[in-house]
């Protein structure tokens, strides 16, 4: 009769033993290896943990407030009109540039070049900030259609549309504070208009800006078809089917890649992001063309659906469930604030519109 097989014990390993392994002098004397592969965890945690706080979203920030504080004054009532809407153009390509890591669209060494949805978003606020822009220089800032433009206008609208992604001279980032220059000098110039300000000697004629309805239109024009466009593609998420030919009805179903369903979201985040700074900043420049039009109601409708799109989420990628089953489709969520937003700006148009 043979005996019985003894069964190994299980190896008890102690926090004395983990610290033990990890500890730098007992990894130099299992070798080489051992301190090289302990280097690279520390760096690739080191690396994740910054790519984690580059990768939050900025926090909204009060448009009026920061424009009374640039300004010196205590009621928003005391400055010109635009110097708000100037204001939130000026501190949303500040923030750009300034946020925790700073530009990282054209960054070509890590940790910066790891990140792939804060570029994103940064695209998004960049597309947002040239309409803005685009929409102050040719309409905004201009009596008629064939009056002169402003001289720093012209100078920051094309700074703003540098490319995004270049590191090389002249970079992203030299362009774009340019363009900030060329808008603070709009900016003092219409503090001349401020009561008691004592504006440059060099700050030259006094700077436009005309809150006509027809002005406003314009802008809305261009975030009417941005809305509808980025709603449309992050419903693409789940398929679209679109109708090709009317004569013999061939439907091609289009669907957004899967490798590409964060990037529209990010980018549809930033460009909501930087939209509502600028809608507030029209809500209170603008505010008497609104009250007079009855249009006000609209034009918070649009700001407070945006809001609504930029709520916190809890999974740490973007879903992307399909109709009604287990995981929610973030796309899709957003995509119904943003095209509610866009139906509002529709609304808020056609107001403005009637005599």
């Amino acid at each position: 009769m043979s005996a019985p097989k003894k069964t190994a014990s299980p190896v008890k390993t102690s926090n004395a033993d983990v610290l033990d392994i990890i500890n730098p002098k007992k990894l130099k004397e299992k070798g080489p290896l051992w301190t090289v592969g302990g280097a690279i965890i520390f760096i690739g945690l080191l690396l994740f943990a910054i790519a984690e706080y580059w990768g939050d979203e900025e926090p909204r920030f009060d448009v009026l407030q920061v424009a009374m504080e640039d300004a010196g004054v205590d009621n928003p009532k005391d400055m010109p009109l635009g110097y708000a809407y100037a204001t939130a153009i000026i501190h949303i390509a500040d923030t750009l540039l300034h946020k925790p890591g700073g530009f990282l669209s054209n960054d070509m060494f890590p940790p910066g070049v790891l990140e792939d949805n804060m570029p994103q978003w940064e695209y998004g606020v960049l597309t947002s900030l040239r309409d803005g822009t685009s929409a102050l220089r040719n309409h905004i800032a201009r009596a008629q259609s064939q009056s002169k433009e402003d001289a720093d206008l012209a100078k920051a609208e094309p700074m703003f549309y540098f490319d995004h992604k270049s590191w090389q001279l002249p970079s992203s980032e030299s362009e774009y504070s340019k363009g900030i220059e060329a808008m603070e000098r709009y900016r003092a110039r219409l503090r001349k208009k401020v009561p008691g300000a004592s504006p440059p000697s060099d700050s030259g004629n006094e700077a436009q800006f005309y809150s006509r309805a027809d002005n406003l239109r314009q802008y809305l024009e261009i975030l009417e078809k941005r809305l509808g466009s980025l709603s449309n593609r992050l419903s693409a998420s789940a398929g679209d089917a679109r109708q090709i030919s009317q004569e013999d009805g061939r439907v091609a179903v289009t669907k957004t890649s899967w490798w590409n369903i964060d990037d529209i979201f990010f980018e549809a985040r930033g460009y909501c992001w930087s939209t509502i700074h600028i809608l507030r900043a029209v809500e209170f420049d603008f505010r008497d063309i609104l009250g007079n039009k009855t249009a006000l109601v609209s034009l918070q409708s649009i700001i407070h659906e945006l809001e609504d799109g930029q709520g916190p989420f809890l999974s740490p990628v973007i879903l992307n469930g399909g109709g009604f089953g287990l995981f929610a489709n973030y796309s899709l969520t957003l995509a119904n604030y943003i095209a509610r937003a866009n139906a509002a700006t529709i609304d808020l148009r056609n107001l403005l519109q009637q005599g």
